[in-house]
């Protein structure tokens, strides 16, 4: 998920980054599976190996999230079919790393919001999700893992579950803003 919010992520905007950082935007983007490729529509696998490499995976993929600028990246966004996201709210949190998540309880009103996508750039479309969620799953090394979530943080681990089943976004938003979103991915000719 991307988040273009100034509240979270400060100086968001290219022309404002230097230009190291924004180098490391497009490097960290390229790798990220874009609108289009198949792999996005598939259902990942559950992980039942929790080893070096998973861990390794894990670390890989909240280093590329971040260099992406944004706060929630899915394997499957990487084309990797394992149920595996790293999400991370604020810059001043270290990355959190879910194995195999479920979603055990969800609730309050719920919220429309603008969401984002690393895989549907120049994308943004609203989208209603529950307000608070009970995430449940594992860490990286197989111990159970329960996360009690509201506003943002429960938003962009709905949005994170959705890729691990092959959702996207434009799929959970309204048909005019679907039909705008994909126009927007839709390819420009070129003349070269």
């Amino acid at each position: 998920m991307s988040e273009t919010s100034e509240e979270h992520f400060e100086d968001d905007d290219d022309d404002e980054l230097d230009a190291d950082v924004v180098i490391r935007r497009q490097l960290a983007i390229a790798q990220v599976r874009q609108w289009g490729d198949p792999v996005l529509r598939l259902r990942a696998h559950e992980v039942d190996t929790f080893d070096d490499e998973l861990a390794r995976l894990a670390e890989k993929m909240g280093e590329l999230m971040h260099n992406a600028r944004g706060i929630g990246l899915a394997a499957t966004q990487i084309g990797i079919l394992r149920r595996l996201f790293v999400f991370q709210t604020r810059d001043d949190e270290e990355p959190i790393a879910v194995i195999n998540p479920v979603i055990a309880e969800s609730g309050g009103a719920p919220e429309t919001d603008d969401e984002g996508c690393l895989s549907l750039q120049g994308v943004l479309v609203p989208v209603e999700r529950p307000s608070r969620v009970t995430l449940v799953g594992q860490d990286v090394t197989g111990q159970p893992l329960e996360l009690k979530l509201e506003g943002l943080g429960a938003r962009v681990v709905q949005h994170e579950l959705d890729h691990l089943n092959g959702v996207l976004i434009i799929d959970r938003t309204d048909r005019e803003s679907r039909r705008e979103a994909l126009k927007a991915l839709r390819p420009k000719p070129s003349l070269a």
